[in-house]
């Protein structure tokens, strides 16, 4: 490919890999701009919502929140946790399990998301007094 593609905001597309408590639209990925090594897109978590439990497979994440504070609690069991602001980036390598929880009562968190590859969402069940906690 030997050309520039532009997608507009106004075609961006939900059709994408989803998280419970999360919403995600894709930008640019093989559908949209024939990429094979790239997607990227927005998430947002609406205000007082955490997202269920999940890791991106074989591929590296990284987010840069443009609103809102996100709590992101990560290991085998979500017992590590960081937290990020606007203009923060976070790197989250493939295989990480990791959870997003917006603390604030009345804001939203926005990011855009930068994996290397596909959308791919695996969901991974744990106890809800994990998820809870």
């Amino acid at each position: 490919m030997d050309t520039v593609i532009v997608v507009h905001r106004s075609e961006l597309s939900p059709d994408t890999a989803q998280t419970s408590g999360m919403r995600r639209i894709s930008a640019i990925d093989r559908r949209t701009a024939g990429s094979e090594r790239l997607w990227v897109g927005e998430a947002t978590v609406e205000h007082g919502t955490r997202s269920g439990a999940h890791h991106h497979g074989e591929c590296d994440s990284v987010v840069c929140i443009t609103r809102g504070r996100v709590l992101i609690r990560f290991g085998e069991r979500l017992e590590n946790s960081a937290e990020a602001g606007p203009g923060d980036y976070v790197f989250i390598p493939a295989h990480v399990v990791h959870q997003e929880i917006n603390l604030s009562d009345s804001e939203a968190i926005d990011s855009i998301v930068i994996r290397s590859g596909d959308n791919v969402v695996i969901s991974v069940e744990l106890p809800a007094d994990v998820l809870q906690a």
